[in-house]
């Protein structure tokens, strides 16, 4: 009889573990509190952008988030309020913004992403369904000199196989994508990203776990864990008790409240983003576009357009901050000629990235649990990192060897509390 687990958490990081483990030959059962893909999982600007793996805490982070983080309307926002953890978090997050834990940890993220592109062909081929482009990203900024001084940066990203163009200035540019403006004073293109549409990838996944007999329970929400000495023996959920042999935690946001069920703790902190989606799109766009000034991206699909981005760390929360949403829009109508800035236009949605105090995914057993396993903290990377972590992480699960590769990534490194 085949291995029993349970996946906590329906995002992308869960059913791609889910995929990974049935795959393996385990006895998979999903559970999600909400809906496959609340939340992150399909608010997301749906890059694959595995050479571009770079942590959040960088260098020089510091100094521009201080002057953002109290404007409600900047790329980075940080409601004020008493919250030990919140304070916690900050501290060990600018703590590595600088250039050592910045170049390590672009290394380890981009290494343990080299298959990733490999992971998504095989998904594809085993019959998995969803929306992929492949028109790489142009990256656009209205400064020569940001660009010039990014362009430097990403020379160390060379190694981890990144083939960036050289820079693209003014009409050139324009030529590869006519809707730019001419504030848009140059960008480069990196050719090997991809985009999927994160819904489409998620109702995929389900639809041919489904067909292979994995379970996935919706609208169930785990309420403790039953343990005896290091190993959890059952999931206690509002609807009754799951016997498990092995737990993933792989809930996103809400991982550290799970992890407190098992006096565990996580250090991520939920980070908004938002998604403004327009049916049809009211500018042709040809690629991905990744937009400096505004900290945006803009996605165009089948169909639909989206733009996504900025970060708000306000705590566990929906709410849509109108201000927000108003500074997205005037950033896409500097960058896109005849954009639209009426808020009637779009459907707005927001979700929670789980973002890690370190910059770098939280993968690997729970220190002093023989089988109680997390995956999370992917940051606005879960798309790009879903599959990979998945295969290294189930690897783990089936042989108990843990694979260099996620030796950066391991819980402990945290300390067992």
């Amino acid at each position: 009889m085949a291995d029993r687990v349970v996946v906590i958490g329906a995002g992308i990081i869960g059913l791609c573990a889910a995929y990974a483990l049935d795959k393996r030959g385990w006895q998979v059962t999903v559970v999600e509190a909400r809906s496959p893909g609340y939340g992150a999982s399909n608010i997301n600007a749906g890059r694959v952008c595995p050479t571009h793996s770079d942590p959040v805490p960088a260098p020089g982070l510091v100094r521009q988030s201080l002057k953002w983080m109290r404007r409600s309307d900047s790329p980075l926002y940080i409601q004020p309020r008493a919250n030990p953890d919140l304070g916690r978090f900050l501290y060990t997050f600018w703590r590595h913004c600088n250039q050592n834990a910045f170049e390590s940890g672009a290394a380890a993220m981009s290494e343990l992403n080299r298959r990733s592109l490999e992971l998504f062909d095989e998904m594809r081929a085993s019959g998995i369904l969803f929306e992929e482009q492949r028109a790489g990203t142009l990256h656009v900024y209205e400064s020569a000199e940001r660009l010039e001084h990014t362009l430097r940066g990403l020379e160390a990203m060379a190694p981890f196989g990144l083939e960036s163009s050289e820079p693209i200035w003014g009409d050139d540019l324009r030529h590869l994508e006519p809707a730019l403006t001419d504030r848009v004073a140059g960008g480069y293109w990196i050719k090997q990203d991809r985009q999927i549409r994160p819904d489409t990838l998620i109702r995929g996944l389900v639809e041919f776990l489904k067909a292979r007999g994995v379970a996935i329970r919706t609208g169930s929400s785990v309420t403790g864990f039953d343990i005896a000495r290091d190993r959890v023996t059952n999931v206690r959920c509002d609807r009754g008790r799951l016997e498990t042999d092995v737990v993933v935690i792989a809930a996103g946001s809400w991982s550290s409240e799970l992890a407190s069920m098992a006096n565990r703790r996580i250090p991520v902190q939920p980070g908004k983003g938002y998604a403004l989606d327009y049916t049809p799109s009211p500018v042709e766009i040809r690629h991905n576009v990744s937009v400096d000034v505004g900290r945006h991206a803009v996605s165009p699909f089948e169909g639909m357009t989206r733009l996504a981005g900025t970060m708000e760390f306000s705590g566990i929360n929906e709410r849509i901050r109108p201000e927000r949403v108003e500074a997205i829009l005037r950033s896409a109508a500097r960058t896109f000629r005849g954009w639209p800035t009426d808020l009637r236009i779009p459907i707005i949605g927001s979700g929670l990235r789980p973002m890690p105090a370190d910059g770098l995914p939280i993968i690997g057993w729970m220190p002093g649990y023989r089988n109680l396993a997390v995956a999370t903290g992917h940051g606005m990377m879960g798309l790009t990192m879903g599959p990979s972590t998945a295969d290294y992480l189930a690897d783990l699960m089936t042989t108990n060897v843990a694979p260099q590769i996620l030796k950066p990534f391991a819980p402990d490194r945290f300390g067992r509390i």
